[in-house]
């Protein structure tokens, strides 16, 4: 298992720089969206949705959803001249981060509150609404940032959120095999532990540190970072249990098939879905102190 996680990782990171740094903006937003709806039919699954009429008519809103969202904010079109975020995006985004509270708490209460939505096809593809559209507004926006005046600006903003998601599930995974001892939620998720979550808080901390070294930021602002970073990565970690709970409400072990030793798409970017939203909305933030 390890060696076919290592072996898909060694394909899919190149063609992630390949994406991140050198697609042009429509095709990059066109390409992410594809990667969302590919997320949407198999969140379709965790709706209890088997008919491939019906999960196909899930994909299906999603993209007309994207489809409008695109057509009202072109990803040219998210930053004002200003260079602040539009005030919609900031509103999804805010309405974003309020879901991944609500997520925080479904996780850490389950099973005792799963009655309230397990039985709701339409409460679980609203909850994938919610987890999946965002992702692609915060990929959009990211990766246009500031692009009028520097093109591989908001390339490395993806590439921080990535290396953050990234380093956090390296260092949860191999601090969790060798050091874990406590269960971190093992109704929703049996293999986790609290040394794992921390092991990859640290992980992820280290590699913003790194960054900044390397980016010549002001040592003032390093243990900011750091702190936006552990914040994030928190929430990296519920994306992770969010996607494992609503596969243990119906019986999956993985998303998908496509990936070999990840399993689907949402296997792979499950932490991404809460990380880049919330990354996108304190980036946004910041802009405007």
């Amino acid at each position: 298992m390890l060696k076919q996680r290592i072996l898909t990782s060694a394909v899919l990171a190149p063609l992630a720089l390949l994406l991140v740094f050198y697609t042009p903006l429509a095709q990059f937003s066109f390409i992410a969206g594809l990667i969302v709806l590919l997320g949407a039919w198999e969140w379709s699954a965790f709706m209890g949705l088997s008919a491939k009429r019906a999960r196909f008519g899930y994909t299906t809103l999603v993209a007309l959803i994207l489809g409008a969202l695109h057509l009202h904010w072109p990803i040219e079109s998210l930053w004002q001249s200003s260079g602040q975020l539009t005030a919609d995006a900031n509103y999804i985004f805010t309405l974003s981060f309020a879901w991944w509270i609500v997520a925080t708490i479904l996780v850490v209460k389950y099973p005792r509150m799963s009655s309230a939505w397990s039985e709701g096809i339409v409460l679980r593809g609203v909850a994938g609404l919610l987890t999946l559209v965002p992702l692609w507004l915060a990929l959009n926006t990211l990766r246009s940032a500031h692009f009028a005046d520097e093109h591989h600006f908001g390339s490395t903003l993806i590439m921080v959120v990535l290396g953050i998601v990234w380093s956090a599930d390296i260092g949860a995974y191999f601090t969790g095999k060798n050091f874990g001892k406590r269960k971190l939620m093992p109704k929703v998720s049996p293999n986790k532990t609290i040394e794992g979550l921390l092991g990859g808080l640290a992980t992820s901390v280290v590699f913003v540190v790194v960054f900044c070294y390397f980016a010549a930021v002001p040592k003032s602002l390093w243990a900011v970072y750091a702190g936006l970073t552990i914040f994030i990565a928190l929430f990296s970690a519920i994306g992770d249990l969010l996607e494992s709970m609503f596969k243990r409400e119906v019986g999956l072990k993985d998303s998908g098939s496509c990936l070999p030793g990840h399993g689907g798409i949402l296997d792979r970017i499950d932490s991404l879905t809460a990380a880049a939203p919330i990354f996108a909305l304190c980036y946004a933030w910041t802009v405007t102190l």
